[in-house]
Formats: C-alpha cells, sequence, structure tokens
C-alpha cells in the first residue's frame, strides 16, 4: 500500500483493503487527469503553482502554447534528419499533438497553422546526452557527498532549466537520485529535458561507487552510508544483493540499471585497472533489467572488464578510452553501444583535487583519441556523451564538448552520435523510457524536439559553445520554450 493510502486506512480502519494506485486503470485516470492540467495550464490556471517555484530559481521559462490542437509549420529551413548524412530542403515541418506530423512540400499544410519562417535556417533535432549526472553536475563532490540533500535538488533543477537552453531536450541520466527532476519536468512543474534516468550507480564494496574512507569500514550488515540513503549509489555484493539493488531502482522508475564494473578516476581507493564485479553478479543486473524490457550500462575503461561485462550481456559500454582492437571488435559484434565522452585532459576536463586523481585522468585522456579512432573503422555503435560531474562550472561546456568530435569525424556525423544514435541508444529502454515516440530524429511520428540554429552544421560545430546565442529557437514536445527568430 503506498503511504498516502496507507494514511487514509489509519485515519478510518476500514476504508481501504488494498492500494490500487499503480493499477492501469488507476494510471489511465492518473493521466486523463494530468491532460487536463496541461490544457488548463495553457489557459493561464497554473500560474498561482508555479509561482511557488521562482524564489528558488525553478519556474519554467515561457513556452508558447498554440492553442489548443492549433498545428505549428517550420519553413524557409534546411534540416538534418538526424539520420542522413546531408542537409535537406525544399520542405517544411508540421507539428502538431507533440509530434512531427508531416514533412511537406515547402508551402503546403493546414491553413489554420501557426507557420513560422526560419529565415533559411538550419533545423536539428533536440540534441541528446547519453551520460548525463543531472543531480550531480551542479554541485562539487564535496556537496554531493555531505551536503543536505534538499540543496542538491534545488541545484538539479536550476541546472536542468540551462540544460534545456543550451539546446540539450534529452538525456540519459547514468547515475543519481533523478526520479523527483524528472517527474517535476515531465509534469511541467519546472523546465528541462527529458529525463531516462538509472537510478543509483550499483557498485560493489571498494568499486567505483563506493566513496567511503577506510576509516568508515568494516561494514556492518544494514548500515548505509550518506550516498546510499541520498540515491547517490547503492553498494553491493554477491548475486542476492545485486538483483535486490537493480530491483529497487526498477521500482523507483529506473529506465535502464548502471553498474560499476570497473575501476574510475574520481573514486581514490580502486585502482583503473581493477575489474569490478563477477560476471555472476554482472549477469544478475543484466537478468533483473530484462526482466523489466531494458537494459544494463557499465562504466568502464579497460579491455578486461569490458569483455567481462560483455560476457555477461551489458549492452551499453560507459567511457571504454582504454579498449584495445579486439575488444572493440567484440562490442561490435555483439552489438553493443559505446557511449563514449572527449575525455582529452583539456580545461573542460572535470577538475581533480587529488594526484591520484590526476594521474587516472591522464591515462584515460591518452586512450581517447585511439579510441574514437578505432570505435569509427570498426563500425561500432557510438552515441555522445559528456559526463561532466560534480563540476558546476563545466555544465555550460556541454555544447562545446560535442563540437570537439569533430577532430575526430565530420561536423555531422558527430552530430547524428548526439541525435540520432543517441536515440537508438535510448530505445533500447522500451516501455521504461516513459517518452512514447522516438527521440533525435526529424521523422513523421517522431516527438517534436528541434531546434533551430544560427550555424551551418556541415561546415562545423563551432556554434554549440554558444548555445544563448547560436539557437534562434528551442521546440520540446511541441512547445517553444525560446524563440529569438
Amino acid at each position: 500500500m503506498c503511504m498516502v493510502c496507507d494514511a487514509v486506512a489509519a485515519d478510518a480502519p476500514g476504508a481501504l483493503d488494498c492500494c490500487l494506485c499503480g493499477a492501469p486503470q488507476t494510471q489511465a485516470a492518473f493521466a486523463r487527469i494530468e491532460a487536463d492540467l496541461k490544457r488548463r495550464e495553457m489557459l493561464g490556471g497554473m500560474a498561482a503553482v508555479l509561482g511557488l517555484f521562482a524564489g528558488f530559481g525553478l519556474a519554467p521559462k515561457a513556452a508558447y502554447g498554440q492553442g489548443a490542437g492549433r498545428p505549428l509549420i517550420l519553413g524557409n529551413l534546411r534540416y538534418f534528419d538526424g539520420t542522413t548524412l546531408a542537409m535537406q530542403q525544399g520542405r517544411d515541418i508540421l507539428i502538431e499533438g507533440g509530434r512531427i506530423a508531416a514533412i511537406l512540400p515547402a508551402g503546403e499544410g493546414p491553413q489554420d497553422a501557426r507557420r513560422i519562417d526560419c529565415g533559411g535556417r538550419a533545423v536539428i533535432p533536440g540534441l541528446i546526452d547519453a551520460h548525463w549526472h543531472s543531480t550531480l553536475v551542479g554541485v562539487t563532490q564535496l556537496q554531493a557527498m555531505s551536503a543536505d540533500i534538499g540543496f542538491v535538488h534545488l541545484m538539479a533543477g536550476r541546472q536542468a532549466g540551462a540544460t534545456l537552453m543550451r539546446g540539450f531536450t534529452t538525456v540519459r541520466d547514468t547515475g543519481g537520485p533523478a526520479f523527483g527532476l524528472k517527474l517535476a519536468i515531465d509534469r511541467g512543474v519546472i523546465t528541462g529535458p527529458r529525463i531516462l534516468a538509472s537510478g543509483a550507480m550499483i557498485s560493489q564494496t571498494s568499486g567505483h561507487g563506493d566513496f567511503r574512507m577506510v576509516g568508515d569500514l568494516p561494514r556492518a550488515d544494514g548500515d548505509l552510508a550518506y550516498i546510499e540513503r541520498a540515491g547517490v549509489a547503492a553498494i553491493a555484493d554477491g548475486r542476492a544483493e545485486v538483483l535486490r539493488r537493480a530491483r529497487e531502482q526498477l521500482m523507483k522508475g529506473a529506465s535502464h540499471i548502471k553498474i560499476m564494473a570497473g575501476g574510475g578516476v574520481t573514486s581514490l581507493y580502486d585502482p583503473l585497472e581493477s575489474v569490478q564485479f563477477t560476471e555472476d553478479e554482472m549477469r544478475a543486473a543484466v537478468e533483473a533489467a530484462a526482466d523489466w524490457g531494458t537494459y544494463v550500462c557499465a562504466h568502464v575503461y579497460t579491455s578486461k572488464g569490458i569483455q567481462r561485462a560483455l560476457r555477461a550481456g551489458v549492452k551499453s559500454i560507459e567511457h571504454g578510452q582504454l579498449a584495445d582492437l579486439e575488444t572493440v571488435r567484440m562490442m561490435r559484434d555483439e552489438g553493443a553501444w559505446w557511449s563514449i565522452q572527449p575525455f582529452l585532459g583539456d580545461a573542460d576536463a572535470n577538475p581533480k583535487s587529488d594526484p591520484r586523481q590526476q594521474a587516472k585522468a591522464d591515462e584515460v585522456a591518452l586512450g581517447t583519441v585511439r579510441a574514437f579512432e578505432m570505435g569509427r573503422a570498426e563500425g561500432v555503435n557510438m552515441a555522445f556523451g559528456t559526463d561532466v560531474l560534480m563540476n558546476p562550472a563545466g555544465a555550460a561546456t556541454q555544447g562545446r564538448q560535442l563540437a570537439k568530435l569533430t577532430r575526430f569525424m565530420p561536423p555531422l556525423e558527430a552530430l547524428r552520435m548526439a541525435t540520432g544514435a543517441a536515440g537508438d541508444l535510448l530505445a533500447m529502454s522500451g516501455e521504461r523510457a516513459t517518452y512514447d515516440g522516438r527521440l533525435g530524429v526529424i521523422e513523421k511520428g517522431a516527438l517534436a524536439d528541434l531546434l533551430v540554429v544560427d550555424g551551418d552544421p556541415e561546415a562545423g560545430l563551432d556554434w554549440l559553445g554558444t548555445p544563448e546565442e547560436s539557437l534562434a529557437m528551442i521546440v520540446k514536445g511541441g512547445a517553444i520554450v525560446k524563440e529569438t527568430l
């Protein structure tokens, strides 16, 4: 029984025999109520409620409704569809009901539609960051490990709006307590990107998600560290514990499961080359996720760890910059995804306060260029992510880091890694994704997440470094959240 129904039953014994809040009929009713609230919001009825959040800087930016059911047409444009490596023109984009209703010959479409002249600008799908930490990007490591969790969540809400205004309309959250933030965004309480969240990162004792100090050991059965209570990480040893922690995240609404399969840079006590979790422990997480129609992604850098994860059924390798050619080919042959980041040891890198952290970061940076080269040459499924972590100043580099991919590939190929390719990776969550429609593409039936940009995507992506100047329009779910045309 949920807490609300339990409270009612306590006040009025016998009033409730069971809780049906999770039943399909109840959820359908919630969906109808939510749709009605959204309609009322368009008429101004939610203004007083949203005002409650203004003091925290969480109130939504202006969203321009098109009127109840009124279509929107974007015209006089060139567009990148997220898949084809060429700009297309001579077409208009019809948006209706939050989706792309049609790609029309220029000048055609419903007469009652609102028409927007894009002035010959480029239109691209909303960007996707496939490795983002929504609740951990806006705080320092010390704050993440010790601050009141309410502060952490309020900072996350602030960053969510900034993420959307950088043109990232969707993020795959790969660790942290992002479920409440996702719910607030999806219900229109605050602005932000769509979030597909893993929940707590599942780590073995001494693994990359174990941020305890040596003085906190030994751990007694039942003891939970602060990061576990806060939902940042979950420490699990053995098949049974891994199953439990994975199932807990699924119960909370995880779109996928994240495990730590090897050493990390930020954590102090696990060597980068260490392999974490036995194959059977990994397989337990994979089985739990598969039973819910979704998959496991794994933090890991080295060949040995990647190969163990792939044998266990992991479908997405996070980072992997130290993989050798045999391992890259194994990723390709298994049909796994390589969620890779431009870790180049430059000014945009997450700051390191400890020499041990910096040494590991330097080693990863040395492998980054070769990793991109091998992944492209061998035809691995690759998606773009940033992994900005506990680095508030670094959040603003999100677009600039995507632009760095042009060092390794043509601009449209790089853009595809953050649109159509990333959308295919997210689609592996199936119904756990919670968003009904394709992401990262401009095609009939896809969710209407679009950017109108002052820049030529074929020539380069430097314009992503200044989104406040370069994004003339941002559309999310058919609603215009920014317009400067």
